[in-house]
């Protein structure tokens, strides 16, 4: 490598690889493994290096969108090969013999449920009583102490930061 390119690749190690790494292993659940993912997401970025020259486009979504693939791509390999062992995303999530469609499921509430945790706890709160219980703002701020005014506008900044979460995540859609 080209000095350009070490520098890239240090830069990209340095500002993702921790966060990538906790990432897999949240998928995986195993850190051997996680190590793994991290390592070949890291090698494919180094072989398009047309992801860290496009300011437009965000290197970060682009590696969780890649470690998230090759995590899928393990799971759907070894159900071919009949393979068992080590847990995998369906494990983690607590499904079984789930189909694609039932892994990317998985994956969504994994990533939503990491999500929820990084916001603090009055977020949270709101979040989980207007969408998981289904409850009305005077319901929900009654059972808090709270204004509605209170709850609105909680729940407006904990939508936004759950988003943004998302996003640093890797999640684009």
């Amino acid at each position: 490598m080209d000095d350009p390119e070490a520098a890239m690749m240090r830069v990209l190690y340095d500002e993702h690889a921790g966060a990538l790494w906790r990432y897999a292993l949240r998928l995986t659940g195993d850190a051997a493994r996680a190590e793994d993912v991290v390592q070949e997401t890291l090698l494919r970025a180094w072989r398009h290096p047309e992801v860290t020259a496009d300011p437009d486009r965000s290197a970060r979504a682009w590696l969780f969108t890649v470690a998230r693939n090759l995590v899928i791509d393990d799971r759907r390999s070894a159900r071919f090969r009949n393979e068992t062992g080590t847990p995998d995303v369906e494990t983690v999530a607590g499904a079984s013999a789930a189909g694609p469609d039932e892994v990317d499921t998985a994956l969504d509430r994994l990533l939503i449920s990491t999500a929820l945790s990084e916001l603090s706890p009055d977020h949270r709160a709101v979040i989980r009583r207007a969408y998981y219980q289904g409850w009305s703002t005077a319901e929900i701020a009654d059972d808090l102490g709270i204004a509605e005014g209170t709850v609105k506008s909680r729940l407006h900044y904990a939508v936004r930061a759950l988003k943004l979460n998302l996003q640093e995540m890797g999640v684009t859609r």
